[in-house]
Protein backbone atom coordinates (compact mmCIF):
# COMPACT_ATOMS: atom_id res chain seq x y z
CA UNK A 1 0.00 0.00 0.00
CA UNK A 2 3.00 2.51 0.96
CA UNK A 3 4.55 1.64 -2.31
CA UNK A 4 1.21 2.28 -4.23
CA UNK A 5 0.90 5.58 -2.44
CA UNK A 6 4.51 6.22 -3.04
CA UNK A 7 4.34 6.03 -6.74
CA UNK A 8 1.27 7.95 -7.55
CA UNK A 9 2.56 10.68 -5.29
CA UNK A 10 5.90 10.43 -7.55
CA UNK A 11 3.05 10.42 -10.67
CA UNK A 12 1.74 13.68 -9.09
CA UNK A 13 4.89 15.35 -8.40
CA UNK A 14 6.41 14.31 -11.96
CA UNK A 15 2.96 15.77 -13.69
CA UNK A 16 3.77 19.17 -11.34
CA UNK A 17 6.92 19.10 -12.79
CA UNK A 18 5.99 18.79 -16.33
CA UNK A 19 3.27 21.54 -15.83
CA UNK A 20 5.95 23.95 -14.48
CA UNK A 21 8.63 22.66 -17.24
CA UNK A 22 5.92 23.63 -19.79
CA UNK A 23 4.06 26.33 -18.06
CA UNK A 24 6.16 28.38 -15.88
CA UNK A 25 8.47 30.81 -17.35
CA UNK A 26 4.25 31.91 -18.69
CA UNK A 27 3.02 31.95 -15.14
CA UNK A 28 6.39 33.61 -13.59
CA UNK A 29 5.90 36.40 -16.02
CA UNK A 30 1.55 36.84 -15.67
CA UNK A 31 2.75 36.76 -11.65
CA UNK A 32 5.27 39.75 -12.07
CA UNK A 33 3.00 41.70 -14.85
CA UNK A 34 0.29 40.96 -12.27
CA UNK A 35 2.63 42.87 -9.49
CA UNK A 36 3.87 45.20 -11.61
CA UNK A 37 0.14 46.59 -12.24
CA UNK A 38 -0.61 46.29 -8.44
CA UNK A 39 2.83 48.53 -7.66
CA UNK A 40 2.08 50.75 -10.57
CA UNK A 41 -1.72 51.52 -9.66
CA UNK A 42 -0.28 52.02 -5.40
CA UNK A 43 2.19 54.38 -7.18
CA UNK A 44 -0.11 56.29 -9.70
CA UNK A 45 -2.60 56.59 -6.56
CA UNK A 46 0.43 58.07 -4.68
CA UNK A 47 1.31 60.41 -7.80
CA UNK A 48 -2.04 61.76 -7.45
CA UNK A 49 -2.45 62.44 -4.13
CA UNK A 50 1.50 63.95 -4.12
CA UNK A 51 0.16 66.15 -7.20
CA UNK A 52 -3.12 67.34 -6.01
CA UNK A 53 -1.26 68.31 -2.05
CA UNK A 54 1.05 70.62 -4.29
CA UNK A 55 -1.55 71.70 -6.20
CA UNK A 56 -3.28 72.66 -3.37
CA UNK A 57 -1.01 74.32 -2.01
CA UNK A 58 -0.05 76.80 -5.14
CA UNK A 59 -3.94 77.24 -5.13
CA UNK A 60 -4.17 78.42 -1.31
CA UNK A 61 -0.86 80.99 -2.60
CA UNK A 62 -3.22 82.62 -5.41
CA UNK A 63 -6.43 82.80 -2.90
CA UNK A 64 -3.52 84.71 -0.66
CA UNK A 65 -2.60 87.14 -3.53
CA UNK A 66 -5.95 87.89 -4.31
CA UNK A 67 -7.24 88.66 -0.92
CA UNK A 68 -4.21 91.15 -1.23
CA UNK A 69 -5.04 92.28 -4.06
CA UNK A 70 -1.27 91.54 -4.95
CA UNK A 71 -1.95 90.92 -9.06
CA UNK A 72 2.39 90.59 -9.69
CA UNK A 73 2.12 87.88 -7.51
CA UNK A 74 -1.37 86.25 -8.15
CA UNK A 75 0.18 85.87 -11.81
CA UNK A 76 3.31 84.29 -10.67
CA UNK A 77 1.55 81.99 -8.59
CA UNK A 78 -1.06 81.26 -11.45
CA UNK A 79 1.09 80.33 -13.68
CA UNK A 80 3.03 77.98 -11.32
CA UNK A 81 -0.40 76.38 -10.84
CA UNK A 82 -0.76 76.18 -14.35
CA UNK A 83 1.86 74.94 -15.73
CA UNK A 84 3.03 72.50 -12.79
CA UNK A 85 -0.41 71.23 -12.11
CA UNK A 86 -3.05 71.98 -15.33
CA UNK A 87 -5.04 68.49 -14.76
CA UNK A 88 -6.24 69.40 -11.57
CA UNK A 89 -9.36 71.19 -10.43
CA UNK A 90 -7.32 73.44 -8.40
CA UNK A 91 -5.45 74.90 -11.15
CA UNK A 92 -9.10 75.66 -13.00
CA UNK A 93 -10.41 77.16 -9.34
CA UNK A 94 -7.21 79.43 -9.78
CA UNK A 95 -8.06 80.53 -13.42
CA UNK A 96 -11.42 81.43 -12.40
CA UNK A 97 -9.86 83.57 -9.38
CA UNK A 98 -7.67 85.08 -11.29
CA UNK A 99 -9.29 86.31 -14.13
CA UNK A 100 -11.59 87.63 -11.75
CA UNK A 101 -9.20 89.67 -9.49
CA UNK A 102 -7.29 90.50 -12.56
CA UNK A 103 -10.46 92.21 -14.38
CA UNK A 104 -11.28 93.70 -10.84
CA UNK A 105 -8.18 95.60 -10.89
CA UNK A 106 -7.86 96.57 -14.34
CA UNK A 107 -5.39 94.16 -16.18
CA UNK A 108 -8.10 92.87 -18.60
CA UNK A 109 -5.54 91.23 -20.75
CA UNK A 110 -4.75 88.87 -17.85
CA UNK A 111 -8.18 88.04 -17.23
CA UNK A 112 -9.07 87.16 -20.92
CA UNK A 113 -5.69 84.74 -20.81
CA UNK A 114 -6.40 83.60 -17.33
CA UNK A 115 -10.46 82.70 -18.23
CA UNK A 116 -9.08 81.63 -21.80
CA UNK A 117 -7.25 79.13 -20.67
CA UNK A 118 -9.78 77.53 -18.14
CA UNK A 119 -12.15 77.90 -21.12
CA UNK A 120 -9.88 75.56 -23.10
CA UNK A 121 -8.46 73.38 -20.92
CA UNK A 122 -10.97 72.63 -18.47
CA UNK A 123 -11.88 69.16 -17.84
CA UNK A 124 -15.04 70.25 -15.58
CA UNK A 125 -18.06 71.16 -17.61
CA UNK A 126 -19.23 73.67 -15.28
CA UNK A 127 -16.01 75.56 -15.12
CA UNK A 128 -15.41 75.69 -18.46
CA UNK A 129 -19.30 76.87 -18.46
CA UNK A 130 -18.42 79.61 -16.06
CA UNK A 131 -14.86 80.79 -17.45
CA UNK A 132 -16.78 81.12 -21.13
CA UNK A 133 -19.64 83.22 -19.92
CA UNK A 134 -16.73 85.69 -18.18
CA UNK A 135 -14.37 85.58 -20.75
CA UNK A 136 -17.82 86.20 -23.09
CA UNK A 137 -18.90 88.97 -20.66
CA UNK A 138 -15.41 90.63 -20.29
CA UNK A 139 -15.00 90.16 -24.36
CA UNK A 140 -18.76 91.94 -24.71
CA UNK A 141 -17.57 94.84 -22.67
CA UNK A 142 -14.91 95.44 -24.88
CA UNK A 143 -17.01 95.33 -28.30
CA UNK A 144 -15.52 92.00 -29.27
CA UNK A 145 -18.73 91.24 -30.01
CA UNK A 146 -17.97 88.14 -32.61
CA UNK A 147 -15.41 87.09 -30.22
CA UNK A 148 -17.53 87.00 -27.34
CA UNK A 149 -19.97 84.84 -29.50
CA UNK A 150 -17.36 82.41 -29.79
CA UNK A 151 -17.24 81.62 -26.24
CA UNK A 152 -21.26 80.96 -26.46
CA UNK A 153 -21.15 78.50 -28.96
CA UNK A 154 -21.54 74.62 -28.58
CA UNK A 155 -23.08 73.09 -25.66
CA UNK A 156 -23.87 74.27 -22.27
CA UNK A 157 -24.79 72.22 -19.98
CA UNK A 158 -28.03 72.46 -17.23
CA UNK A 159 -28.92 76.52 -16.00
CA UNK A 160 -25.74 77.47 -17.87
CA UNK A 161 -27.47 77.52 -21.18
CA UNK A 162 -30.00 79.50 -20.42
CA UNK A 163 -27.03 81.90 -19.06
CA UNK A 164 -25.29 81.28 -22.47
CA UNK A 165 -28.49 82.65 -23.72
CA UNK A 166 -28.99 85.24 -22.63
CA UNK A 167 -25.53 86.52 -22.92
CA UNK A 168 -26.44 86.06 -26.25
CA UNK A 169 -29.23 87.87 -27.05
CA UNK A 170 -26.94 90.47 -25.26
CA UNK A 171 -24.54 91.19 -27.38
CA UNK A 172 -27.08 90.42 -30.64
CA UNK A 173 -28.80 93.29 -28.80
CA UNK A 174 -25.93 95.38 -28.57
CA UNK A 175 -25.29 94.53 -32.80
CA UNK A 176 -29.28 95.71 -33.16
CA UNK A 177 -30.14 92.17 -34.12
CA UNK A 178 -33.60 92.63 -32.40
CA UNK A 179 -34.92 89.57 -33.56
CA UNK A 180 -32.27 86.92 -32.62
CA UNK A 181 -31.76 88.51 -29.47
CA UNK A 182 -35.18 88.15 -28.24
CA UNK A 183 -35.36 84.58 -29.67
CA UNK A 184 -32.50 84.10 -27.47
CA UNK A 185 -33.78 85.56 -24.41
CA UNK A 186 -36.86 84.01 -24.56
CA UNK A 187 -34.61 80.45 -24.36
CA UNK A 188 -32.80 81.96 -21.26
CA UNK A 189 -36.65 82.95 -20.13
CA UNK A 190 -37.98 79.24 -20.74
CA UNK A 191 -34.59 77.88 -19.45
CA UNK A 192 -34.54 79.31 -15.84
CA UNK A 193 -35.89 78.43 -12.57
CA UNK A 194 -39.58 80.30 -12.01
CA UNK A 195 -38.38 80.96 -8.86
CA UNK A 196 -34.77 82.46 -10.06
CA UNK A 197 -33.85 86.08 -9.86
CA UNK A 198 -32.26 85.96 -12.55
CA UNK A 199 -34.99 85.16 -14.44
CA UNK A 200 -36.77 88.16 -13.25
CA UNK A 201 -33.59 90.31 -14.72
CA UNK A 202 -34.25 88.08 -18.49
CA UNK A 203 -38.05 89.48 -17.83
CA UNK A 204 -37.55 93.18 -17.88
CA UNK A 205 -35.31 92.66 -20.77
CA UNK A 206 -37.85 90.96 -22.60
CA UNK A 207 -40.27 93.81 -21.41
CA UNK A 208 -38.11 96.96 -22.64
CA UNK A 209 -38.05 95.17 -26.16
CA UNK A 210 -42.19 95.14 -25.86
CA UNK A 211 -42.30 91.62 -24.97
CA UNK A 212 -44.38 90.21 -21.97
CA UNK A 213 -42.84 86.83 -21.63
CA UNK A 214 -45.70 85.52 -18.93
CA UNK A 215 -48.79 86.89 -20.97
CA UNK A 216 -47.25 85.03 -23.72
CA UNK A 217 -46.61 81.74 -22.03
CA UNK A 218 -50.22 82.49 -20.56
CA UNK A 219 -51.51 82.52 -23.99
CA UNK A 220 -49.78 79.70 -25.25
CA UNK A 221 -51.15 77.56 -21.97
CA UNK A 222 -55.00 78.74 -22.86
CA UNK A 223 -54.30 77.50 -26.42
Amino acid sequence: MAKHLDLEEQEQLDQVKHLWQRYGNAITWLLILVLAGFAGWNGWQYWQRSQAAKAAALYDEVDRAAKAGDTARLERAFGDIRDGYAGTLYAQQAGLLAGKVLHEKGNADAAKAALGWVAEKSSDPAYQALAKLRLAGLLFDAKAYDEALKQLGGNFAGEFAALAADRRADILAAQDKKAEALAEYRKAYAGLDARSGYRRMVEVKLNAMGVDPAATAATGAAK
